[in-house]
């Protein structure tokens, strides 16, 4: 844990404006940036994250605000190893704090009807080929330049149909409508060196290494982080509706380290462009490594976070949305044919040059630490600092 919490900050990050928030003993959660070796308190500035993203232009303000400074940064990040935690000493939390958790699903359409047209096929290539020629005689070679909602998506549909290959993953990867839904709960989202949370009823989950979008009340992107949006796929495959009990669970929501505001020198072209890296290493000494590149969204992420906010619903304290991933883990870990899913003490660290390292421990959701300090202890802890 303590290798992967040394490379949290981003490559550039002495060109990065990195806001975050801390456990402080005594204060409760302060909101901070980093600067060089230093976590500088904000707090004068915005007592949230949420208000913080309120800002006309959060990064200048960030910048030019001369606070106190809280801790040393590398102290309090070896500090937010949940197993090597000195409670005395600042931690860092999940970077968000009042804004709803958001998610869109079935963002890669490539990955996506691949996976179907092999399912479909039942391991029988001579029919997975017929299918897939198809599909190539009405799109094309190129599955990723499906555009979702298109009249190209529409004959593909169609085609699709005929194939008997139609579902509701697909309704919502290819159609107009995107897949947004509620990840968890505001205040929930654990940070980086935290336990993450699997059910422990599932015998069949993944990571999914994502980048998270931060956005305001007024639908603006205000930047970005990390993201590990832990999924039951058991739970999950039985039925959709038991989408919320597949992904809302205690520390099932990891966030971090920081967000990085959108500023002259990293905007949303920069996060089109990100590839994700992700490792598992499991105690047993399974390894695991994966991949998501953000160039290969069907969607782009301002049409996600259009469709998560607008005229039908708004969020009043602003929202961070998880864009989907292409990460689907396939590797055999127990046995031929078993495939990948997780045991308590896999290490799991997501990773990106512009946005650093997401690093957290797997363990039961009955197991973590309980989720005990919600909104309500918040404004009390806020109060009793005279920032309310």
């Amino acid at each position: 844990m303590q290798s992967f919490l040394k490379s949290a900050l981003p490559s550039d990050a002495d060109q990065a404006t990195l806001v975050g928030r801390a456990w402080v003993e005594g204060q409760g959660p302060v909101l901070v940036r980093a600067d060089g070796d230093a976590l500088i308190d904000l707090s004068g500035l915005a007592p949230t994250s949420s208000e913080l993203l309120e800002l006309p232009d959060p990064a200048a303000a960030v910048r030019a605000h001369a606070g106190p400074r809280v801790a040393d940064l590398h102290r309090v990040l070896a500090n937010s190893a949940f197993d090597a935690r000195d409670p005395a000493l600042p931690w860092l939390l999940a970077p968000c704090d009042l804004q709803a958790l958001k998610a869109a699903g079935v963002t890669f359409v490539a990955s996506m009807l691949e996976r179907v047209i092999e399912e479909q096929a039942r391991g029988d290539p001579a029919k997975a080929e017929s299918v897939r020629a198809a599909v190539v005689a009405v799109i094309g070679d190129n599955l990723a330049a499906v555009r979702p909602g298109s009249p190209e998506a529409a004959r593909l549909k169609e085609v699709l149909l005929q194939q008997g290959l139609w579902s509701q993953y697909l309704e919502v990867g290819i159609g107009p409508d995107a897949e947004i839904f509620t990840k968890s709960q505001p205040m929930s989202a654990v940070g980086t060196g935290a336990e993450v949370g699997i059910h422990p009823g599932s015998e069949w989950n993944n990571p999914e290494p994502e980048v998270v979008l931060a956005v305001n009340s007024r639908g603006e992107v205000c930047g970005a982080s990390l993201g590990n949006d832990v999924n039951l796929r058991d739970f999950e495959g039985r039925s959709a509706l038991l989408l919320g009990k597949a992904k809302d669970n205690n520390a099932s929501c990891a966030i971090g380290p920081f967000i990085r505001l959108f500023d002259a020198g990293f905007g949303i072209d920069d996060v089109r462009r990100i590839d994700l890296g992700m490792k598992v290493r499991g105690p047993e000494g399974f390894e695991m490594d994966g991949a998501s590149s953000l160039s290969k969204i069907s969607r782009d992420p301002l049409d996600l976070v259009a469709q998560a906010i607008g005229a039908n619903h708004q969020y009043p304290d602003g929202f961070m949305l998880f864009l989907g991933t292409m990460f689907a883990p396939t590797k055999d870990r127990h046995g031929p044919g078993q495939g990948f899913t997780h045991v308590p003490g896999d290490l799991v660290a997501i990773s990106t040059p512009r946005l650093g390292t997401l690093a957290n421990r797997v363990n039961t959701s009955d197991r973590v630490p309980p989720w005990r300090y919600g909104t309500a202890a918040l404004m009390r802890d806020l109060a009793r600092r005279g920032l309310l």
